[in-house]
């Protein structure tokens, strides 16, 4: 079974829009592994405008499930991580203002930038995966930088999927072919939800985990949080 990875970043969007602690970042991810998420995603940016570093400090020892942090490695991140020793750190290429990943690594261009990286994450013993787009030329030179794994950016899938979803879904699996080839694991986030997850999950070979946030904690204004998690795990059975 493919793990899900509940991204609680728009929980703490929330709570910062009003300020105090409600809601409570550390209850939503103490409940996310007690309704059956199998991980738990942060992915603290500079401004803190959702997550906080204090928050990725205090999260840590109360959660048994994977804790996954993701983000552009600075250095400040960079400090973060070692400081906390998360299961999995995933690096995306995003600068400071973003205002959500919407691309790729270039594997080729940042090889050495993300060869150093990881082995510092590695010297911990933490599990890396780098953000990654469909290109399998990008993909195999994933396998020169060290990473454990890739997380395939999954937008123009999403985007794509009500209009012809065989198509949207071609490159993907193209992808994960390539990963599986040179020996990568493949993770992917990006927009998935109720509606496109389980069409991804039957067609994506190997597919070890979905980080899935915005659309998630959307449905659970709705349905309730447990529920929802229950749902979205039930598309990936």
């Amino acid at each position: 079974m493919t793990r899900l990875s509940v991204n609680i970043n728009k929980i703490a969007t929330l709570r910062n829009a009003r300020g105090g602690n409600i809601p409570n970042v550390l209850e939503a991810a103490i409940n996310c592994e007690r309704f059956g998420a199998q991980g738990v995603t942060v992915h603290p940016r500079p401004d803190e405008r959702h997550i906080r570093y204090q928050d990725v400090f205090d999260i840590k020892p109360i959660i048994t499930t994977e804790f996954n942090i993701e983000g552009y490695p600075s250095q400040s991140f960079i400090d973060l991580v070692l400081k906390v020793v998360p299961n999995q750190v995933t690096l995306v290429p995003d600068p400071p203002d973003a205002l959500t990943s919407s691309a790729g690594w270039d594997t080729i261009k940042n090889k050495d930038f993300l060869k150093d990286v990881i082995s510092t994450f590695h010297s911990k013993g933490i599990r890396t995966s780098i953000f990654i787009e469909t290109d399998t030329d990008l993909i195999r030179n994933a396998v020169n930088t060290g990473t454990d794994r890739i997380e395939l950016y999954t937008e123009p899938y999403a985007a794509n999927y009500s209009q012809n979803r065989e198509k949207a879904i071609a490159p993907f699996i193209k992808a994960a072919e390539v990963a599986y080839d040179f020996g990568l694991g493949l993770n992917a986030g990006h927009d998935l939800n109720l509606d496109n997850l389980k069409y991804f999950k039957e067609n994506i070979p190997g597919l070890l985990e979905v980080s899935i946030g915005h659309a998630l904690i959307s449905d659970a204004l709705y349905l309730g949080l447990e529920n929802t998690i229950q749902l979205y795990l039930r598309e990936l059975k």
